[in-house]
């Protein structure tokens, strides 16, 4: 009977151990990109007018968003990382660019720092301006068609993305 005991003892710590861990191990929740800048999103206030906003959940000093297809528009190669005081995509010009896409919303990448937006899909040290293209590539094919339209912007392609924060 003791002998028991202690079996079952023994699996039910294994068991609860081998549970916890699969809970460590878990992947963090990606982050739902915010791509209409009409429509309200969860923790937009949390972000730059100039940045792709996304939910980044309880953990705000670090998080990635789910991948999008995004549209990079502009794009300059930067000395070191940047300059944030002096932008080579300005607020302007993002603006202009946002009234040609009311639908989508238009981000740019100045410069690196601890706390503002990064994103995958671009060469390191690349200043850019870019806008939301979807959630499915044949969503952000259809709209390619529509950028191509405007003739304004030569030469750009769809681009699997993901933008994320890192605030340490």
């Amino acid at each position: 009977m003791r002998r028991n005991f202690f079996l079952l003892a023994a699996i039910a710590v294994v068991v609860l151990g081998l549970s916890l861990s699969a809970a460590a191990q878990r992947k963090a929740k990606l982050g739902r990109v915010c791509g209409d800048p009409a429509v309200a999103c969860k923790g937009r206030e949390n972000f730059q007018a100039w940045d792709l906003p996304f939910d980044t959940g309880k953990n705000f000093v670090i998080a990635n968003s789910e991948w999008f297809y995004g549209i990079v528009l502009k794009s300059k190669k930067m000395k070191d990382w940047g300059d944030c005081e002096k932008p080579m995509f300005g607020e302007t010009e993002r603006l202009a660019t946002q009234d040609m896409f009311p639908g989508r919303q238009v981000f740019t990448l100045n410069c690196v720092e601890s706390g503002s937006n990064y994103y995958t899909g671009v060469n390191e040290q690349t200043a850019f301006i870019g806008v939301y293209a979807g959630r499915t590539l044949a969503e952000a094919n259809a709209f390619l068609k529509t950028v191509q339209a405007t003739n304004k912007f030569p030469g750009i392609r769809v681009r699997r993305m993901q933008v994320g924060i890192n605030g340490t």
